[in-house]
């Protein structure tokens, strides 16, 4: 599916497929003006998901398998004994490991972590990690409530899951949900007085991602910068960009090589623009040794697009990138990043992509 991604909308579910002459057709929408919060095909089983919030409504949970056509099934909800929390938004959905067939684990505003082992017709809320005494200390971000946005499951072991929480640091389990640990030392949060911009639990990572060849590497773009694991998060090290801005949203890891990763800067969290009012795309080779800024073909001086924390993705083999903004472009590139074609200009507001 390499040759095909998923784009979620505030205005339905348009779907990227690259024709025989090798140009990128755009297909859609599904969910006709329907904000599409996240999208997943479970390569498993064929599966389609796609999480839709619907304002007042609240949000939705569809499936389609093979098939068949779309199908409404179970919308997580908290239990009653979360106090009258009620979800606002599905931030992140995906699948559990190659043998655990129906797993699936999901992520929401505010910062549940649900889990399904029947294809999401039904969930359930990790009490765990809901009950930690250490979520006393999450906060908002961007939303007024801290939300759970990213969810990594180890390749090699799907018992052990790592989730990015913003704002509430990041999270390990090593037993499938039975206990949590939070993420070791390393990150920094300067918008907090003194000693407190140490503590893991008031970290703001924007977006967790892992190398599925080597899942001990982490990357995170962070509210305060870049932060990289070569450990699976027991110590994080602060990456000095220099090129260009360390603020962003976005992330992406090369799926076989854990030193090359991409990034979207932006100007800072009050000036959620480009850089120099031009968009660019930085990488790294090296680990974040050296970054370089790849500009060929995305917008100059004038631009004011912002990329959303799930709206870059690579495709399996590392070699295709989707990015979308908050004002409707949408590029790929099918060298890694060096040239960007725009395949879109006149999309709604792009909220993730998945190939």
């Amino acid at each position: 599916m390499d040759d095909q991604f998923y784009i979620g909308t505030r205005k339905g579910l348009f779907r990227a497929r690259r024709a025989n002459d090798g140009k990128w057709l755009i297909e859609g929408p599904e969910f006709r003006s329907s904000p599409v919060t996240m999208v997943l095909r479970d390569s498993r089983d064929g599966a389609e998901y796609a999480a839709l919030n619907l304002g007042h409504f609240g949000p939705h949970l569809w499936r389609k398998m093979p098939g068949a056509a779309w199908e409404e099934i179970e919308t997580p909800a908290f239990p009653r004994e979360a106090g009258g929390t009620a979800v606002s938004m599905i931030w992140a959905l995906e699948p559990g490991g190659p043998d655990q067939e129906g797993r699936l684990w999901l992520g929401t505003l505010p910062g549940g972590l649900f889990r399904s082992d029947d294809r999401g017709a039904h969930w359930m809320l990790v009490q765990t990690l809901w009950d930690h005494p250490e979520r006393a200390k999450w906060a908002g971000g961007g939303y007024d409530d801290p939300g759970i946005h990213s969810i990594c499951v180890r390749p090699d072991d799907p018992e052990a899951i790592a989730v990015g929480v913003s704002v509430g640091g990041v999270w390990h389990t090593r037993d499938g949900g039975a206990s949590w640990a939070l993420s070791g030392p390393g990150m920094v949060a300067s918008y907090m007085p003194g000693p407190m911009q140490n503590d893991p639990a008031v970290q703001d990572p924007h977006r967790l991602v892992q190398c599925p060849a080597n899942p001990d590497v982490l990357w995170v773009q962070h509210h305060c910068g870049i932060f990289r694991s070569t450990d699976w998060g027991e110590s994080w090290h602060r990456i000095q960009v220099g090129v260009t801005s360390d603020f962003g949203f976005a992330v992406v890891v090369h799926p076989r090589d854990p030193e090359q990763a991409w990034f979207a800067p932006a100007v800072s969290d009050e000036i959620r623009i480009p850089v120099d009012d031009a968009l660019v795309v930085s990488h790294t080779g090296n680990g974040g040794g050296q970054f370089r800024l790849l500009e060929t073909g995305l917008p100059g001086p004038g631009a004011y697009d912002l990329v959303y924390r799930h709206a870059l993705e690579i495709n399996s083999s590392g070699t295709c990138l989707a990015m979308g903004s908050t004002t409707g472009n949408l590029w790929v590139s099918d060298d890694a990043g060096e040239s960007w074609t725009c395949i879109s200009q006149h999309l709604p507001p792009i909220y993730c992509i998945r190939f």
